[in-house]
């Protein structure tokens, strides 16, 4: 086989399961509707269930479910039978997922989650299955024909259930109003929760370790408190305590650069006047976002006087994983 054949095979098989996912989109109606109240009225647990590629699918939707409001988590078949029904409650609903609706060891339980009252959902492409005569809801995840040349390997129909199974999520989930702060509380060591869980009073240098100066400081005054503090700048304060202007190590060089005599000089006489500040209380993404967008490396925190409280910089962000 030559490249060409490699990606002429590639894409008949995107194109097949693009095919799969339109079908799937045009065929959604009240059942799709009865499912995600179902989920959104559920009193317990949505218990996933399904053997093989289905298991595999299923364990993404149980979990997709669970990071997005819906408690949830996947139960294999196989384990079920041998002691594993016992994780599930009268008050669970259960989404088991067969494309043939014939799997045996999904079958095997069906009796028993029947006899307790569970909301059972079927995911499956056959409308007259076992598993769809049983269900109280039926999703249809029938394709024409797997990506796979024989029509064997599940493929189109997997792709089928994987994103029917995240409309559920995202319809529930904007149901519930879940927001973003409510996502980042299920992913505290992800990028997200690093973002909307971190506060600038959470990374900030507070009190002695504060780089600050008078604005009647001399320069070797200031360059001595920017080089101890190690935030490269230090803050400048009136007499009042507020922070009104900024020295950084980038004002440094160009001072130099301009042969001032940091002996003779205040800080006052070269400092940047109005810097950049945020509250304590703002989100350290948006201390991120701030620096980023007036190409700056460091940021101090004021209180509503406008006296300086932390200083943070982009080190501070890259040891948080916010950056």
């Amino acid at each position: 086989m030559n490249e060409n054949a490699f990606l002429s095979d590639a894409k008949a098989v995107i194109d097949c399961e693009r095919d799969a996912l339109s079908r799937i989109s045009a065929g959604l109606g009240d059942t799709f509707v009865d499912a995600c109240r179902a989920i959104l009225n559920c009193q317990g647990k949505v218990i996933v269930t399904g053997m093989g590629k289905s298991g595999h699918v299923g364990g993404k939707i149980a979990a997709t479910l669970a990071s997005t409001g819906t408690p949830a988590f996947f139960v294999h078949p196989g384990e079920a039978s041998h002691g594993d029904l016992g994780m599930i409650g009268a008050r669970d609903v259960v989404l088991a997922i067969s494309n043939s609706g014939e799997t045996p060891e999904v079958l095997t339980i069906l009796p028993m989650i029947k006899r307790m009252g569970v909301t059972l959902i079927a995911v499956t492409g056959q409308a007259g299955s076992s598993l769809a005569q049983i269900a109280q809801v039926t999703l249809d995840i029938s394709v024409e024909r797997e990506a796979c040349p024989h029509n064997l390997a599940p493929t189109a129909s997997t792709t089928a259930t994987l994103a029917l199974g995240d409309a559920l999520a995202v319809a529930v989930l904007k149901a519930r109003h879940f927001s973003e702060e409510d996502f980042s509380r299920a992913h505290p060591g992800g990028v997200l929760g690093r973002r909307l869980l971190v506060f600038v009073e959470d990374l900030m240098h507070a009190a002695e370790d504060m780089p600050l100066v008078d604005s009647q400081a001399s320069m070797a005054d200031a360059i001595s408190e920017m080089s101890s503090k190690r935030l490269g700048m230090v803050g400048i304060t009136d007499n009042s305590g507020r922070l009104v202007g900024i020295f950084t190590d980038g004002d440094l060089r160009r001072t130099l650069n301009q042969r001032v005599d940091i002996h003779a000089s205040i800080v006052a006489d070269v400092m940047r006047s109005s810097p950049q500040t945020i509250s304590p209380t703002a989100l350290a993404a948006e201390a991120l976002q701030l620096m980023q967008s007036h190409s700056i490396n460091g940021l101090f925190a004021v209180d509503t006087t406008g006296c300086p409280v932390g200083a943070l910089n982009a080190l501070d962000l890259i040891r948080a994983r916010i950056l």
